[in-house]
Protein backbone atom coordinates (compact mmCIF):
# COMPACT_ATOMS: atom_id res chain seq x y z
CA UNK A 1 0.00 0.00 0.00
CA UNK A 2 0.87 3.36 -1.02
CA UNK A 3 1.29 5.68 2.38
CA UNK A 4 1.01 9.53 2.88
CA UNK A 5 3.25 11.76 4.70
CA UNK A 6 2.74 15.27 5.62
CA UNK A 7 4.08 18.01 7.74
CA UNK A 8 2.32 19.09 10.75
CA UNK A 9 1.06 22.55 9.36
CA UNK A 10 -1.72 20.77 7.66
CA UNK A 11 -3.55 21.01 11.45
CA UNK A 12 -5.65 17.85 11.26
CA UNK A 13 -7.13 15.94 14.35
CA UNK A 14 -4.78 13.59 15.77
CA UNK A 15 -8.41 11.25 15.62
CA UNK A 16 -8.32 11.83 11.96
CA UNK A 17 -4.12 11.36 11.26
CA UNK A 18 -4.81 7.67 13.09
CA UNK A 19 -7.93 6.65 11.26
CA UNK A 20 -6.25 7.40 7.88
CA UNK A 21 -2.82 6.56 8.55
CA UNK A 22 -0.97 9.54 8.01
CA UNK A 23 2.58 10.11 9.10
CA UNK A 24 3.07 13.64 9.85
CA UNK A 25 6.35 15.18 10.39
CA UNK A 26 7.11 18.21 12.74
CA UNK A 27 8.10 21.71 12.01
CA UNK A 28 9.51 23.39 15.00
CA UNK A 29 8.69 26.61 16.91
CA UNK A 30 10.72 28.98 18.35
CA UNK A 31 10.31 31.61 21.21
CA UNK A 32 13.22 33.51 21.80
CA UNK A 33 15.89 30.76 22.87
CA UNK A 34 13.39 28.03 23.69
CA UNK A 35 12.89 25.71 20.44
CA UNK A 36 10.05 23.21 20.36
CA UNK A 37 9.01 20.22 18.19
CA UNK A 38 5.51 20.97 17.26
CA UNK A 39 2.87 18.14 18.19
CA UNK A 40 5.70 16.35 20.03
CA UNK A 41 7.00 18.85 22.65
CA UNK A 42 4.31 22.12 22.17
CA UNK A 43 0.86 21.28 22.04
CA UNK A 44 -1.57 23.62 20.39
CA UNK A 45 -3.25 24.57 23.76
CA UNK A 46 -0.06 25.88 25.37
CA UNK A 47 1.05 27.48 22.04
CA UNK A 48 -1.92 29.84 22.46
CA UNK A 49 -1.13 30.46 25.65
CA UNK A 50 2.32 31.71 25.04
CA UNK A 51 1.27 33.47 22.21
CA UNK A 52 -1.48 35.44 23.73
CA UNK A 53 0.01 35.78 27.23
CA UNK A 54 3.65 36.30 26.07
CA UNK A 55 5.78 39.46 25.21
CA UNK A 56 7.89 37.04 22.01
CA UNK A 57 6.52 36.72 18.56
CA UNK A 58 7.25 33.02 17.75
CA UNK A 59 9.09 31.97 14.48
CA UNK A 60 8.95 28.67 12.93
CA UNK A 61 11.81 26.55 10.88
CA UNK A 62 11.11 23.54 8.22
CA UNK A 63 11.82 20.18 9.22
CA UNK A 64 15.27 18.71 8.16
CA UNK A 65 16.10 16.60 5.21
CA UNK A 66 16.83 13.81 7.94
CA UNK A 67 13.16 14.10 9.64
CA UNK A 68 11.70 13.07 6.48
CA UNK A 69 14.42 10.35 5.85
CA UNK A 70 13.41 9.19 9.27
CA UNK A 71 9.50 8.70 8.45
CA UNK A 72 10.58 7.19 4.85
CA UNK A 73 12.61 4.50 6.42
CA UNK A 74 9.90 3.89 9.23
CA UNK A 75 6.98 3.42 6.40
CA UNK A 76 9.45 1.09 4.27
CA UNK A 77 10.20 -0.99 7.06
CA UNK A 78 6.62 -1.01 7.86
CA UNK A 79 6.17 -2.65 4.00
CA UNK A 80 4.61 0.34 2.41
CA UNK A 81 5.09 -0.18 -1.53
CA UNK A 82 5.88 3.62 -2.06
CA UNK A 83 5.76 6.90 -0.23
CA UNK A 84 3.65 9.85 -1.24
CA UNK A 85 4.77 13.58 0.95
CA UNK A 86 1.96 16.49 0.43
CA UNK A 87 3.57 19.62 1.69
CA UNK A 88 2.72 22.66 2.84
CA UNK A 89 3.06 25.48 -0.24
CA UNK A 90 6.48 26.34 -1.29
CA UNK A 91 5.96 30.04 -1.26
CA UNK A 92 5.46 30.21 2.16
CA UNK A 93 7.76 27.22 3.74
CA UNK A 94 10.86 25.30 2.83
CA UNK A 95 9.33 22.22 3.99
CA UNK A 96 8.95 21.23 0.76
CA UNK A 97 12.20 21.58 -0.54
CA UNK A 98 13.35 19.73 2.38
CA UNK A 99 11.04 16.64 1.38
CA UNK A 100 12.27 17.54 -1.52
CA UNK A 101 15.91 16.93 -0.75
CA UNK A 102 15.10 13.77 1.50
CA UNK A 103 13.89 12.11 -1.84
CA UNK A 104 16.62 12.19 -3.62
CA UNK A 105 18.53 10.94 -1.14
CA UNK A 106 16.65 7.95 0.35
CA UNK A 107 18.07 4.70 -0.12
CA UNK A 108 15.40 2.64 1.31
CA UNK A 109 14.19 0.64 -2.06
CA UNK A 110 10.87 2.16 -2.59
CA UNK A 111 9.57 4.96 -4.58
CA UNK A 112 9.22 8.25 -2.88
CA UNK A 113 7.32 11.01 -4.56
CA UNK A 114 6.81 14.99 -3.63
CA UNK A 115 3.73 17.03 -3.63
CA UNK A 116 3.92 20.68 -3.20
CA UNK A 117 0.15 21.69 -2.20
CA UNK A 118 0.46 25.05 -3.03
CA UNK A 119 -1.58 25.15 0.21
CA UNK A 120 -1.60 25.08 4.31
CA UNK A 121 -3.76 24.31 7.41
CA UNK A 122 -6.89 21.96 6.78
CA UNK A 123 -7.12 22.65 3.36
CA UNK A 124 -3.62 21.33 2.77
CA UNK A 125 -5.37 18.43 5.32
CA UNK A 126 -8.06 17.77 2.69
CA UNK A 127 -5.54 16.88 -0.46
CA UNK A 128 -3.99 14.56 1.98
CA UNK A 129 -7.16 13.28 3.23
CA UNK A 130 -8.21 12.24 -0.08
CA UNK A 131 -5.11 11.31 -0.83
CA UNK A 132 -4.92 8.98 2.37
CA UNK A 133 -8.43 7.40 1.19
CA UNK A 134 -7.19 6.58 -2.45
CA UNK A 135 -4.09 4.90 -1.03
CA UNK A 136 -5.82 2.49 1.12
CA UNK A 137 -8.04 0.69 -2.06
CA UNK A 138 -4.63 -0.41 -3.20
CA UNK A 139 -3.99 1.54 -6.08
CA UNK A 140 -0.17 2.64 -7.03
CA UNK A 141 1.48 5.51 -6.38
CA UNK A 142 1.37 7.06 -10.04
CA UNK A 143 -2.46 7.12 -9.15
CA UNK A 144 -1.81 8.78 -5.91
CA UNK A 145 0.23 11.45 -6.58
CA UNK A 146 -2.12 12.28 -9.61
CA UNK A 147 -4.93 11.89 -7.31
CA UNK A 148 -3.03 14.49 -4.62
CA UNK A 149 -1.74 17.42 -7.47
CA UNK A 150 -5.68 17.10 -8.99
CA UNK A 151 -6.90 17.51 -5.20
CA UNK A 152 -4.86 20.95 -4.24
CA UNK A 153 -5.53 22.93 -7.74
CA UNK A 154 -9.16 22.43 -6.54
CA UNK A 155 -8.74 23.21 -2.83
CA UNK A 156 -8.28 26.69 -0.99
CA UNK A 157 -8.87 28.69 1.87
CA UNK A 158 -11.43 31.48 2.55
CA UNK A 159 -10.72 33.05 6.36
CA UNK A 160 -11.19 36.40 8.15
CA UNK A 161 -8.42 37.39 10.10
CA UNK A 162 -8.78 39.47 13.36
CA UNK A 163 -5.46 41.57 12.62
CA UNK A 164 -2.75 41.70 10.10
CA UNK A 165 -0.62 42.08 12.83
CA UNK A 166 1.41 38.35 12.33
CA UNK A 167 1.05 38.08 8.83
CA UNK A 168 2.88 41.19 8.41
CA UNK A 169 5.42 40.66 11.09
CA UNK A 170 6.12 37.22 10.15
CA UNK A 171 6.76 38.39 6.41
CA UNK A 172 4.13 36.11 4.77
CA UNK A 173 1.27 38.95 3.86
CA UNK A 174 2.43 38.71 0.07
CA UNK A 175 0.60 40.17 -2.69
CA UNK A 176 -2.25 41.07 -0.15
CA UNK A 177 0.02 43.75 1.60
CA UNK A 178 -0.69 46.05 -1.67
CA UNK A 179 -4.40 45.67 -1.09
CA UNK A 180 -4.53 46.33 2.48
CA UNK A 181 -2.11 48.85 2.84
CA UNK A 182 -1.55 50.35 6.35
CA UNK A 183 -5.49 49.40 6.79
CA UNK A 184 -4.62 47.49 10.43
CA UNK A 185 -7.54 48.13 11.92
CA UNK A 186 -9.46 46.47 9.25
CA UNK A 187 -11.23 42.55 9.19
CA UNK A 188 -9.33 41.57 6.23
CA UNK A 189 -10.71 38.50 4.77
CA UNK A 190 -7.92 36.08 2.97
CA UNK A 191 -7.78 33.69 0.25
CA UNK A 192 -5.04 31.49 -1.57
CA UNK A 193 -3.77 31.90 -5.07
CA UNK A 194 -0.43 30.33 -6.65
CA UNK A 195 0.63 29.22 -2.99
CA UNK A 196 0.19 32.55 -1.41
CA UNK A 197 -1.94 34.64 0.76
CA UNK A 198 -4.28 36.81 -1.49
CA UNK A 199 -6.51 39.46 -0.16
CA UNK A 200 -10.59 38.16 -0.70
CA UNK A 201 -12.10 41.38 0.74
CA UNK A 202 -12.30 43.68 4.00
CA UNK A 203 -14.63 45.05 5.84
CA UNK A 204 -14.69 47.11 8.89
CA UNK A 205 -16.40 44.65 11.79
CA UNK A 206 -15.94 41.27 13.14
CA UNK A 207 -19.34 40.44 12.41
CA UNK A 208 -19.71 41.36 8.60
CA UNK A 209 -16.55 39.28 8.03
CA UNK A 210 -18.06 36.28 9.54
CA UNK A 211 -20.74 36.59 7.42
CA UNK A 212 -18.60 37.83 4.25
CA UNK A 213 -17.45 34.22 4.83
CA UNK A 214 -20.86 32.10 5.18
CA UNK A 215 -22.33 34.20 2.26
CA UNK A 216 -19.08 32.63 0.22
CA UNK A 217 -19.56 29.12 1.16
CA UNK A 218 -23.23 29.91 0.17
CA UNK A 219 -22.14 31.14 -3.20
CA UNK A 220 -20.07 28.03 -3.71
CA UNK A 221 -23.24 25.69 -3.01
CA UNK A 222 -23.39 22.15 -4.74
CA UNK A 223 -20.14 23.04 -6.28
CA UNK A 224 -18.25 22.26 -2.77
CA UNK A 225 -17.03 18.18 -2.49
CA UNK A 226 -15.26 18.21 0.84
CA UNK A 227 -15.31 20.91 3.81
CA UNK A 228 -13.43 21.63 6.56
CA UNK A 229 -13.93 24.81 9.18
CA UNK A 230 -10.50 26.46 10.61
CA UNK A 231 -10.46 28.61 13.73
CA UNK A 232 -7.98 29.51 16.80
CA UNK A 233 -10.58 29.11 19.08
CA UNK A 234 -12.31 32.72 18.85
CA UNK A 235 -14.56 33.76 21.15
CA UNK A 236 -17.37 34.00 18.46
CA UNK A 237 -16.83 30.11 16.72
CA UNK A 238 -20.25 28.93 18.15
CA UNK A 239 -21.76 31.87 16.45
CA UNK A 240 -19.53 31.16 13.24
CA UNK A 241 -19.92 27.29 13.01
CA UNK A 242 -23.96 28.06 13.19
CA UNK A 243 -23.56 30.71 10.03
CA UNK A 244 -21.77 27.77 8.21
CA UNK A 245 -24.14 25.17 9.04
CA UNK A 246 -27.00 27.30 8.23
CA UNK A 247 -25.58 27.59 4.84
CA UNK A 248 -24.54 23.95 4.40
CA UNK A 249 -26.29 20.73 5.47
CA UNK A 250 -23.05 18.51 6.43
CA UNK A 251 -20.69 18.77 9.16
CA UNK A 252 -17.52 20.18 8.11
CA UNK A 253 -14.39 18.52 9.54
CA UNK A 254 -13.59 21.48 12.10
CA UNK A 255 -9.60 21.94 12.55
CA UNK A 256 -8.33 24.53 15.14
CA UNK A 257 -5.17 26.16 13.88
CA UNK A 258 -1.74 24.72 15.35
CA UNK A 259 1.55 26.49 16.21
CA UNK A 260 2.60 26.62 12.28
CA UNK A 261 -0.43 28.61 10.92
CA UNK A 262 -1.25 30.18 14.36
CA UNK A 263 2.24 31.74 13.96
CA UNK A 264 1.42 33.87 11.13
CA UNK A 265 -1.87 34.06 11.38
CA UNK A 266 -2.45 35.27 14.94
CA UNK A 267 -5.84 34.76 17.59
CA UNK A 268 -9.11 35.29 16.31
CA UNK A 269 -9.01 33.36 13.23
CA UNK A 270 -12.05 32.01 11.82
CA UNK A 271 -12.72 30.47 7.93
CA UNK A 272 -13.29 27.09 6.03
CA UNK A 273 -11.10 25.17 3.47
CA UNK A 274 -12.77 23.32 0.62
CA UNK A 275 -12.38 21.23 -2.43
CA UNK A 276 -14.35 21.39 -5.31
CA UNK A 277 -15.49 19.55 -7.76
Amino acid sequence: MIRIVTDSSCDLPDEVIERHRITIVPLTIRFGDEEFVDREQLTTDEFWRRLTEGGVLPQTAAPSVGRFQEAFRRLSNEGADGVVVICISSKISATHQAAVLAAEQFVGGVPIRVVDSALVTAALGLVVIEAAELAATGVGIDAVEDAAVAAAAATNIYATLDTLEFLHRGGRIGGAQAFFGNLLDVKPIISFHEGAVEAAGRVRTRRKALAAVAAHVAGLGDRIRSFGVIHSDPADLEEFLAAIRAVRDEEPLIARLGPVVGTHAGPGVAGVVYRLR
